[in-house]
C-alpha cells in the first residue's frame, strides 16, 4: 500500500468516527474474518488483540510478541480494502520510546488506527498513572507526525472493566483519564465494560470527542447506542470466542452423537469461501 493510499485511509477513519451514524465496528482475527466482514458491508475494520493471541495459542493480555501480532495486522491490511484499526493492547513496553517503536510498526503494517489502553498488563497495578500514558499518546502523535501518515488514536480506559476504585468514584475517574487522554493527542476514547443506558449517556455527554464502547450483555442496540451518544461500538473478541463456540459444539456432537448438524448449518461453502479470499 503506498503512503497516499494509507493517508486516504486514515481520513475515512477519521470521518466515520464524526458521524452522523455509528460506526459498528467488527474486530477481526485474521484474514478469512477480515475479508468477510469487508464483504458484507462494514465501512472499516478492527483487530481484536485477544483474537488474534487465542489464535495464536497465547492468553491475553500481551503475551504475544509484538512482532507476531503486527505480523497478523499486516496479513489483515493487504488483504482489505477498508480502513484498519490496530488493536495494540498497552503497546508492549512501559516507555514512550518502546510505545513509539510500536506505533511505528503498526502503522508500517498498513493500520491507520490504533487502540492503546492504559491497562499495563502482567504483574502491575490495574492502571497506569495518567501522566505516563499522556506520554504515551504523546509518543504514538508524534511517531506518526515524523512517518507523515495520520493515525487515529482510540484512548482505552479499564476503569469500568476492571472494577477500579469504589464504584462512586469511577465516572470521575473514566472522564477525567478521557480528557487527559485527549489532551495528549487522542481522537477518541473508549470505555469498555459499560452496558447501562444512563451510564452511557452520560459519559456521552461528559467526554469530550468520540466515544467507543464495547459489545457486552445487555448492551442496547447499535440505534439505541447512536441516540445516546455513542460515535462507535467495537465487537472485541466476541466474533473469534462466538465462532470457537461453534467449534465446540461440533466437537461435542461428534463425540456424544456422531451426528454432523453442527458443522453443516451455516457453512460458508468450500467455493465460495475460496472465492472470497481470491478475490
Amino acid at each position: 500500500m503506498s503512503n497516499e493510499a494509507q493517508r486516504e485511509r486514515a481520513a475515512r477513519l477519521a470521518q466515520l468516527h464524526r458521524g452522523p451514524k455509528i460506526l459498528v465496528l467488527p474486530n477481526a482475527w485474521d484474514v478469512a474474518s477480515a475479508r468477510i466482514f469487508e464483504l458484507a458491508g462494514f465501512a472499516a475494520i478492527g483487530t481484536t488483540s485477544g483474537g488474534i493471541a487465542n489464535s495464536h495459542g497465547y492468553p491475553e493480555p500481551q503475551r504475544i510478541p509484538r512482532e507476531e501480532m503486527l505480523a497478523a495486522v499486516a496479513q489483515i491490511a493487504r488483504a482489505v480494502a477498508l480502513p484498519l484499526s490496530a488493536d495494540i493492547e498497552a503497546g508492549y513496553g512501559s516507555s514512550p520510546s518502546a510505545i513509539a517503536e510500536t506505533a511505528r510498526a503498526t502503522i508500517e503494517a498498513g493500520a491507520v488506527g490504533i487502540n492503546l489502553e492504559d491497562s499495563p498488563g502482567i504483574g502491575a497495578s490495574p492502571l497506569m498513572e495518567i501522566a505516563g500514558q499522556q506520554d504515551r499518546i504523546r509518543a504514538v502523535r508524534e511517531t506518526a507526525a515524523k512517518m507523515d501518515i495520520p493515525i487515529l488514536i482510540n484512548a482505552r480506559t479499564d476503569v469500568y472493566l476492571r472494577a477500579v476504585g469504589e464504584a462512586s468514584s469511577r465516572f470521575d475517574n473514566v472522564v477525567a483519564r478521557a480528557h487527559a487522554y485527549r489532551q495528549a493527542g487522542a481522537d477518541s476514547s473508549f470505555v469498555p465494560g459499560v452496558a447501562d443506558l444512563d451510564l452511557i449517556r452520560q459519559l456521552a455527554r461528559a467526554i469530550e470527542g468520540p466515544l467507543n464502547v464495547l459489545v457486552q450483555a445487555g448492551m442496547p442496540p447499535t440505534s439505541e447506542l447512536e441516540k445516546l451518544g455513542v460515535a462507535r461500538v467495537s465487537l472485541g473478541s466476541g466474533p473469534m470466542r462466538a465462532a470457537m463456540g461453534l467449534v465446540r459444539r461440533i466437537a461435542r456432537e461428534l463425540l456424544d452423537s456422531g451426528t454432523y448438524t453442527s458443522i453443516l448449518e451455516g457453512a460458508i461453502p468450500y467455493a465460495e469461501l475460496n472465492q472470497i479470499l481470491g478475490s
